[in-house]
């Protein structure tokens, strides 16, 4: 994809302190979506965007969890700490860890706040072994009117030397 011309955000969700990483938890001060939404920037421009909740989670991985599973199950939209308004954009980069299979309920918050009609979305996230989940297609039902890529998922402890996978990655969109 040719990215020269275009104006690009990238819009991230990403949790740090406490998460899981490879075989047990490690204390991140920066969370590994943060990373990789930072790298993609490197590669091709843009603005970042941090996309969080008014609340911030709590910092402990099972407290973290058991809150975020709340959310899911309840299809909640919690209010945004900050929106960012979308409309200047021709590429927005949507990145998120996987959480239960699909999306931080966080980012359908701001999905479910703009009109994507005619923009080209493009997914990233990471995880310690989810894949892509549900991401993509969650993003494409939320976004009508809009193109969404082929995403890109990365082990959250790889991120940090994965910046020829991303170059590739982005090369091949």
């Amino acid at each position: 994809m040719e990215f020269a011309g275009k104006k690009i955000l990238i819009a991230y969700f990403s949790k740090k302190g406490e998460n899981w990483y490879t075989h047990g938890l490690a204390q991140l001060p920066v969370g590994n979506t943060e990373k990789m939404a930072k790298l993609i920037q490197e590669d091709c421009g843009g603005d970042l965007f941090e996309i969080a909740r008014q609340e911030a989670y709590p910092d402990g991985y099972y407290a973290c969890c058991d809150e975020a599973k709340k959310e899911m199950q309840a299809k909640a939209f919690p209010p945004l700490a900050k929106d960012h308004d979308v409309a200047a954009y021709d590429i927005i980069f949507v990145g998120y860890p996987i959480w239960w299979g699909t999306l931080p309920r966080p980012v359908f918050t701001f999905l479910k706040a703009h009109d994507f009609q005619g923009k080209i979305l493009i997914p990233f996230n990471t995880s310690e072994g989810s894949g892509l989940g549900h991401g993509v297609q969650d993003i494409s039902a939320a976004c009508a009117g809009a193109k969404v890529t082929k995403g890109l998922a990365l082990y959250g402890h790889e991120v940090d030397t994965s910046e020829k996978e991303i170059a590739t990655w982005l090369k091949n969109l």
